[in-house]
């Protein structure tokens, strides 16, 4: 445990080749119970299963891991719950390997890197945050050419997290959006800032499942050379009521998607449902985009939610080599919306280039 600051300041990490940097896989059959959100039972081969490993499985969302086991009781804890993958399956675990892996400290806060460039060269992943801890500081750094992850929240330690300047240049760039699999930051808890930090070419910047975030000045860019190709999300949302501000970013040839798919429980039934987000005085551009293409997209996991408290103002939405339908859409691939339930929408004060239908709300 460390609760000092500690500051790691200059220089360069680079990873030469080896063996070593290969991700271990195991699978384990397991069972998931909604009442006990964050952990998985039964694990029948527990004993390959290491802490800080991605879990992937039916009903498992994005960036799950495995914060910590219990050998003799053949369970582990997860870092979110899973959406859809109530009863007795089989798991994989992937563990990324990491040229700075804190997995092992249990708490660790205010720990601050400066002025550092992660060679990862392709062959390694940067930063495995601590089980727990706050206000993890990482500014000025670049992280260059992750293998699999570029920082990584197992738990709790990216409470408070701030991201300042930073820059994390994909080893994908040269591959089409649906082949890359990398993503530069995964954050699990609260109170995150990002700001004037730049992103090339990942299959996600940002994915964050806790909620008061402050995302400023960043540009993050992922598109390709495909005429009218794919395009994935550059911020993903996990949690439905985020009270956060997406404010004077550059948004280039991506989107930024809404979901609740770390939610055990996904349905609504009471409580908060997606609301409390503002995006504003943002540059939304996208090129060679196909025509169903949206700058945002909403995706509810589970019936009966709607939106309550939505602010779209300010922002510029443009296209070049192709037009765009609309701006945003609602992803029905789960579940709808209850549009009867809508309130507090501002969606006004845009400008709009290249769109067919310009969205404005109230109307």
């Amino acid at each position: 445990t460390f609760l000092i600051r500690r500051v790691i300041r200059n220089g360069q990490f680079y990873a030469e080749d080896g063996p070593a940097w290969s991700p271990d896989v195991a699978t384990s059959q397991g069972s998931y119970n909604p009442n006990n959100p964050l952990q998985i039972t039964g694990l029948a081969n527990a004993t390959q299963i290491q802490p800080g490993s991605q879990v992937t499985g039916k009903g498992v969302g994005r960036e799950v891991y495995v914060k910590a086991k219990n050998l003799g009781a053949q369970t582990v804890t997860l870092s979110k719950s899973l959406y859809g993958a109530a009863g007795t399956q089989n798991f994989t675990f992937t563990r990324f390997k990491y040229m700075l892996d804190f997995s092992g400290m249990v708490n660790m806060d205010k720990f601050v890197f400066a002025d550092i460039e992660f060679q990862c060269s392709g062959k390694a992943s940067g930063i495995m945050l601590p089980q727990d801890g706050l206000n993890f500081h990482i500014r000025d750094c670049f992280i260059t050419s992750p293998k699999d992850r570029g920082i990584t929240s197992i738990g709790g330690a990216c409470q408070g997290m701030q991201l300042d300047r930073c820059q994390f240049l994909s080893s994908e760039q040269s591959q089409d959006v649906q082949d890359r699999h990398t993503i530069a930051v995964n954050i699990n808890s609260n109170d995150a800032k990002v700001r004037d930090c730049r992103a090339v070419r990942f299959l996600h910047f940002l994915v964050l499942g806790g909620s008061n975030y402050i995302i400023k000045g960043n540009h993050w860019f992922q598109g390709d050379s495909v005429n009218q190709g794919l395009r994935s999300a550059g911020i993903v949302f996990t949690s439905v009521n985020v009270s956060s501000t997406i404010n004077s970013n550059y948004v280039d040839n991506n989107f930024i998607e809404w979901t609740n798919e770390h939610d055990a429980t996904p349905d609504y039934n009471s409580g908060y449902s997606f609301g409390a987000l503002s995006v504003q005085n943002n540059v939304f551009f996208c090129t060679n985009a196909a025509p169903w293409f949206t700058f945002f997209v909403l995706k509810p996991f589970g019936a009966g939610h709607f939106i309550h408290g939505l602010t779209v103002t300010g922002n510029t939405f443009k296209t070049v080599n192709g037009g765009i339908d609309r701006v945003e859409q609602v992803d029905e691939s789960y579940a709808g919306l209850d549009y009867g339930r809508f309130r507090n929408i501002q969606f006004h004060s845009n400008s709009f280039n290249g769109v067919g239908q310009m969205s404005v709300s109230p109307v």
